[in-house]
């Protein structure tokens, strides 16, 4: 067995005995009604000082308006990154004091924000940050 498949198999083994514990203890329906798109490995920076001091890469999950279907929002799936990237740059999503993690409702406004300019208003009604995994785990600042 080579290196890749072994890692390949103990990451599917982990993930399946990680998530039934937590679906059994947690019975309660998700919010989502609405079909959604799910966008993974986005890259953002967390900039502390005027300084690039990490990345943290999310897994989201968008939940879609009235009348919109995944097959008409997938092509947009570009424009969304690119747009939540630009904005992570203009205006850093980084949580004080934390180069680990981004903050999750001024990430989901920013991306709600544009895509109503991107795919129409009311075309995502809510962004769920699903996982947040940073390159580096030292995510606290120096004191």
């Amino acid at each position: 067995m080579d290196r890749r498949s072994l890692i390949a198999a103990g990451t599917f083994a982990l993930t399946s005995v990680v998530a039934q514990p937590a679906a059994a203890s947690n019975p309660k329906p998700s919010r989502s009604s609405g079909p959604a798109l799910s966008i993974a490995g986005l890259g953002l920076p967390v900039i502390a000082d005027g300084r690039l001091r990490n990345y943290v890469f999310v897994s989201l999950r968008l939940e879609m308006g009235r009348g919109k279907t995944i097959e008409q929002m997938r092509p947009k799936e570009a424009y969304f990154r690119d747009a939540l990237v630009k904005a992570a740059h203009r205006t850093p999503f980084s949580v004080a004091g934390d180069w680990a993690r981004l903050d999750e409702a001024r990430l989901s406004s920013a991306l709600v924000s544009a895509a109503n300019s991107i795919s129409g208003p009311g075309s995502i009604t809510r962004v769920e940050i699903v996982a947040q995994t940073p390159r580096r785990h030292s995510g606290m600042q120096a004191s």
